[in-house]
């Protein structure tokens, strides 16, 4: 049955060099580290044989340049709400240090000063969602990391804070779908490297 819906391939955005040093990237538009280029060219063999009826990227360079790296340039479309968590005063900053000043903070509990709550994203997720249903196609979505949880999260009715128990690595890629009919939301694969 997994042919007979549409199903929303996601990938994550390669490698940059605060992906590797592990500091909150939300809306610095860090381009791609070398590694990550030649991840976002591998996923272009990963999606071989795939055929998509619509491309949406996050408009920051790291998750574009990952779509246009893995053959995609001239289908991308760049939507706003595809944009990575709003991490106000916590940009920049590893968990460690955001720990060292505030313990026990979760960024899907507890938001981030002067940036986005979960439900902030919950709500651009939400329209997403409500975009990908309406088409009704097989659509592939380039973004980052904790906004791609969100979404997964929503997609399978969980609330925002959900995409906390899910997990993404750079240029990875996640497969949302339906399993008996389109009232069943599932995901049907995650964080395939």
């Amino acid at each position: 049955m997994s042919n007979a819906y549409p199903q929303i391939h996601l990938v994550r955005h390669g490698e940059t060099a605060w992906s590797l040093s592990g500091q909150h990237t939300g809306r610095t538009d860090m381009p791609l580290t070398p590694v990550g280029e030649a991840a976002a060219r591998g996923v272009a063999d990963r999606l071989k044989g795939l055929s998509f009826s619509a491309v949406w990227s996050s408009p920051s360079q790291r998750a574009y340049n990952t779509s246009v790296l893995a053959g995609f340039d001239a289908q991308s479309a760049k939507k706003d709400d595809l944009q990575e968590w709003d991490y106000g005063a916590y940009e920049g900053l590893t968990t460690k240090q955001i720990l060292a000043e505030r313990p026990g903070w979760n960024v899907f509990r507890d938001g981030c000063p002067k940036g986005e709550m979960a439900a902030d994203v919950g709500a651009r997720a939400d329209r997403i969602i409500a975009g990908l249903r309406e088409a009704n196609a097989g659509i592939l979505v380039f973004s980052s990391a904790h906004f791609l949880r969100v979404l997964a999260a929503r997609w399978i009715g969980l609330p925002p804070e959900g995409g906390a128990l899910l997990v993404l690595e750079t240029a990875s890629i996640s497969v949302l779908g339906y399993e008996h009919d389109l009232s069943e939301p599932v995901i049907r694969k995650w964080n395939q490297k």
